[in-house]
């Protein structure tokens, strides 16, 4: 059991985990020095299952040597649209292995973007998951003239499919086998014939203003990224992780893919979306990085159970996490943790906060990353007195993840760390923006030579649109994007953020978006976290039909205006919000409001709800 005030568990690891100087290189490496030792695990209708690093390698080999069949060529892209499951890792590394270029489209994009993606990318072969993907690959196809082949990772209901164009990846793999007895060693060749500086992945932005960009990033990008996350925090093949958020997305393809594939970490798949909270609890990982939503879901789910126990178990909690929180505020503030109040922790432990720690399922881990959007320094505070290190990282699709992170040596809640030891980062004194430099920024937009011209200048410095600033410790804090700080028509600078992340601390509010620009006071539009208040409106015998009529009822707006009223209090006059209104539906990743890690798009929710906003003024 690991001590709070013990952070030698997390110290940073080894740059030279694993050789290889290109993503093929490593995994075939990896493949070897671990053999027997499993890597991948996942859950399907409640069976838990186990892929060796050799089984890996062997299910790789077989889809490389299939699309090689199939004549796709070194420098030719692939596209994955699919969730997060273990076929994704393996038509990732089976694509690099041919050292061709992987690409991933999220498995809510509607045809029409699954058709600007292939073909800006200019995909040859198209992944995907199920019939339901393979539907939005079949409308669009006719469109795609480059598009050769499909593969389909699960033929269930599409036993009758009879479709040249269109391939299980069952058969991909038995034609991969077939391929390997006359060309042994074409997988081999293939691995070796890829290049440092050759292109590797495409990801693509999430694109809340115009089409989504292609960010590429090179092989030698990736590997360099990867050995620079070892020296930033500890991880071995010792560590479990849990693989759950959008591949497509940098943060699980390089933070658990790539960063597992170079450790040896464990990657455990979680069934679906919605069981989430159930697999981390069977999974306990040690290592576990996440966004604000999901820390603050555990967080207010505790928040609920709480209310729901007895009046002693609540007294218990609420000492425990006192002394907690004693602590935690010695570990900020760099300070001695004395004897009797690490004997007063060891009770707290066991009196409620162990148990805590096992209802959120993070009773084994050394540390907690997150990432990908701000985090109320609160929440930072929360996990911390219970125990558990949460380090904040910040980084983009462009600096290939993580460019700064806290060190688990000095926490300073409210703070994204200090620079890594692999990038520089600076203030432009100009204009406040975050500037990133280092061969972890990536290659350029594809087929957008002006967009890379406006994003990276000519000393090689990216301009991340992030404002921002850096104490003299060197650790810098993000004031708000370039593009999002409020000047109200007092002429007042607002940092919206903070106002928004006080507000999702609440259990009952999930997202907030803050307006006000130009405007004479503080408006807030806020979407509700359903489940908790759909819980606060049953236990207060409060009537609704529907989410539209929880939203509109008295009671639940008098709740959520208390919310707003506490947060008011941390605040100016001038800084605080005067209204609110709750979006009446219910918002899933799939509605264009939200970005593929569920944060609201300020702009478009601005532009859809300007109606309801202009009634609050």
């Amino acid at each position: 059991m690991s001590n709070l005030w013990d952070l030698s568990h997390i110290q940073p690891g080894r740059a030279d985990a694993v050789a290889g100087e290109t993503v093929p290189a490593l995994f075939w490496n990896a493949v070897q020095k671990r053999g027997p030792k499993v890597w991948l695990r996942q859950k399907k209708l409640g069976i838990w299952q186990s892929w060796t690093w050799q089984q890996t390698g062997a299910a790789v080999r077989e889809i490389a040597a299939g699309l090689q069949a199939l004549g796709f060529e070194r420098g030719h892209t692939a596209s994955i649209l699919a969730n997060t499951v273990v076929e994704w890792v393996w038509a990732d590394l089976a694509v690099l292995s041919c050292c061709g270029v992987s690409n991933g489209i999220y498995p809510t994009d509607a045809a029409s973007q699954v058709q600007y993606l292939c073909e800006d990318s200019s995909t040859r072969v198209l992944f995907v998951e199920d019939d339901e993907q393979l539907d939005k690959a079949l409308e669009v196809r006719a469109q795609l003239p480059l598009l050769h082949k499909i593969i389909v990772f699960d033929m269930k209901g599409l036993r009758e499919l009879d479709d040249p164009g269109v391939l299980s990846l069952d058969a991909l793999r038995a034609l991969g086998r077939s391929h390997l007895q006359q060309h042994p060693d074409c997988v081999e060749r293939s691995s070796a014939a890829c290049q440092p500086a050759d292109l590797a992945i495409l990801v693509y932005t999430s694109g809340t203003t115009g089409k989504p960009k292609g960010a590429m990033h090179s092989h030698q990008g990736l590997v360099y990224t990867m050995r620079g996350f070892n020296t930033l925090i500890a991880q071995d093949d010792t560590d479990e992780r849990m693989c759950f958020l959008p591949l497509c997305h940098i943060a699980e393809r390089m933070g658990g893919e790539y960063f597992a594939l170079f450790t040896g970490a464990k990657l455990n798949f979680v069934e679906n979306p919605e069981t989430i909270p159930e697999n981390v609890r069977e999974i306990a990982p040690t290592t576990f990085t996440a966004v604000p939503r999901v820390w603050e879901k555990f967080y207010s789910g505790v928040m609920i159970a709480l209310k729901e126990s007895s009046p002693l178990q609540r007294a218990a909690y609420a000492w425990s996490i006192g002394v907690g929180m004693q602590i935690a505020e010695k570990v900020i503030a760099g300070e001695a943790v004395g004897a009797g109040l690490k004997l007063r922790f060891t009770l707290a432990r066991w009196l409620a906060l162990n148990n805590t720690r096992k209802l959120i399922g993070i009773h084994r881990a050394r540390f907690l990353v997150t990432g990908a959007a701000p985090i109320s320094p609160e929440l930072v505070k929360w996990y911390l007195a219970l125990g558990v290190p949460m380090l904040e990282v910040w980084g983009m699709t462009e600096t290939c993840g993580a460019s700064t992170g806290m060190t688990p040596q000095r926490i300073k809640p409210g703070s994204i760390g200090p620079a890594t030891s692999f990038n520089e980062v600076r203030i432009d004194p100009a204009t406040g923006e975050i500037l990133v430099r280092g061969p972890n920024v990536f290659m350029g937009y594809l087929n957008l030579p002006d967009k890379t011209a406006e994003a990276i200048d000519a000393e090689g410095w990216l301009h991340t649109g992030d404002v921002g600033v850096v104490d003299d410790e060197g650790f810098f804090r993000i004031t708000d994007r370039m593009k999002d700080i409020i000047i109200t028509a007092g002429g007042k600078n607002i940092t919206p953020s903070e106002l928004e992340n006080e507000l999702k601390f609440s259990p009952y509010i999930t997202d907030a978006v803050v307006i006000g620009d130009k405007r004479p006071y503080l408006t807030v539009i806020i979407m509700i976290d359903q489940e908790n208040v759909e819980k606060f409106a049953q236990d207060a015998d409060i009537p609704f039909s529907n989410y539209a009529s929880l939203t509109r009822a008295p009671e639940v707006q008098e709740l959520i205006q208390s919310e707003i009223d506490r947060v008011n209090q941390k605040f100016a006059r001038v800084e605080q919000i005067k209204k609110f209104f709750l979006l009446d539906t219910q918002l899933t990743a799939e509605d264009e409001e939200l970005t593929p890690t569920m944060k609201l798009k300020r702009k478009l929710v601005e532009k859809k709800y300007a109606a309801q906003i202009d009634a609050m003024y």
